[in-house]
């Protein structure tokens, strides 16, 4: 499993707007991709992606921008990487030859573990606390 440049973004991106959930109306793309160092243009495509799966809404104009669909703690990892890249874990494994079957039992097994743990992380936990975390030695 890897996770791509795409579905890192979107979280980012995501986590931006949930920090400004009920305190601004909607948000433009300049502002979301300089705070959370996106290409601009690279955004744009992801948040297309997004509202096309649900997860926010956009509205044209000088006071549009972009906007959470939900509340953040209904949205989660789950959601993002779904909507961003299909499936979490994909295998194209056959049940052919001696273990074929035993391997597509497993991968089975760690797509649903990764789904699970993929489900138990909502926006809200992506946060930060602040506006940068900060660490004392």
């Amino acid at each position: 499993m890897k996770i791509s440049a795409k579905v890192d973004y979107a979280c980012r991106v995501l986590a931006e707007m949930a920090r400004l959930h009920g305190t601004a109306g909607f948000t433009q793309i300049e502002p979301l991709a300089k705070a959370e160092a996106i290409p601009a243009n690279f955004l744009a495509q992801i948040l297309c992606e997004l509202r096309e799966n649900g997860l926010i809404t956009s509205k044209r104009g000088t006071q549009g921008g972009y906007a959470l669909a939900r509340p953040p703690d209904q949205i989660t990892l789950y959601d993002i990487m779904k909507a961003i890249d299909g499936e979490l874990v994909e295998f194209a494994s056959s049940p052919e030859g001696r273990t074929g079957r035993r391997m597509k039992e497993v991968w089975s097994e760690l797509r649903a573990v990764v789904e699970e743990k993929a489900r138990g992380f909502t926006l809200d936990t992506l946060v930060a606390k602040s506006g940068s975390e900060m660490y004392f030695i």
